[in-house]
């Protein structure tokens, strides 16, 4: 991504894509003070502190880093009015684009950038080939799992298909620890290995509010139908607390 002046920096933790925020605000003539405080004040806001050498620099210092999601809405957010005339083009434009995507996302079900990547494109296809495969291991799952959560699984898993949010109560709509590190940028190996102790991280936040332990349910993981902490929608701020804790530790 470029604002204004070059490129921005990114940094790499767990999988996850990081962006120095500093350079951001900068770029955009803006007071990266005032633009902090903004994000802490925000509930769609993640933002944290990298001990980090940028290149060009001959030390290690700490750098203001949002995750993508957040350098995408606080972009969005911004006052045009307050960016100096020079750089208000850029952002006026972004904005526009931005808010296009969103009603697309919205109104119509979903929304392809129009300078994705094959690679992208690509990707979007495997979601949905993706979701076939988990509609036909749920069918086949019925009389076996707990009803309930098949049909709310099922609902989810359509509507990620269709880009749309999955119209489900929060107390119904399951979320897993692999679902959430997937969110977090996490596959593969690195998502594997640490979803066991991000999953006892998350039962002790559970154990401490509720003052009981998660209920179960069995659900299929590596090939064997094993009984699992059934956490929904409902809980994702343990997750959050959980994931935050993490950062704070490495």
């Amino acid at each position: 991504m470029k604002l204004s002046t070059g490129e921005l920096y990114t940094y790499l933790e767990d999988g996850v894509v990081e962006v120095f925020f500093r350079p951001a605000v900068e770029a955009l003539g803006l007071s990266v003070e005032a633009q902090v405080r903004k994000l802490k004040s925000r509930s769609w806001a993640w933002t944290a502190q990298r001990a980090v050498q940028l290149p060009g620099d001959i030390q290690v210092r700490t750098h203001r880093v949002v995750d993508r999601k957040t350098l995408t809405m606080w972009l969005a957010t911004i006052n045009e009015n307050n960016v100096p005339e020079e750089k208000r083009d850029q952002l006026v434009t972004f904005q526009k684009e931005a808010a296009d995507a969103l009603d697309r996302y919205w109104h119509e079900g979903g929304v392809v950038n129009h300078r994705a990547t094959v690679e992208q494109l690509d990707e979007l296809d495997r979601t949905v080939r993706r979701a076939r495969e988990q509609a036909a291991v749920l069918a086949a799952l019925r009389g076996i799992v707990d009803g309930a959560w098949l049909d709310a699984r099922g609902r989810h898993v359509a509507a990620v298909a269709l880009g749309m949010e999955p119209d489900i109560d929060l107390a119904d709509r399951p979320l897993t620890v692999g679902e959430y590190l997937e969110t977090r940028g996490l596959t593969g190996n690195s998502l594997r290995s640490l979803s066991p102790s991000f999953g006892k991280r998350v039962k002790a936040l559970y154990r401490q509010k509720h003052g009981a332990e998660p209920s179960k349910v069995d659900r299929f993981i590596d090939g064997a139908l094993r009984p699992v902490a059934a956490y929904t929608e409902a809980h994702r701020d343990l997750f959050d607390q959980a994931w935050l804790a993490l950062l704070d530790t490495r």
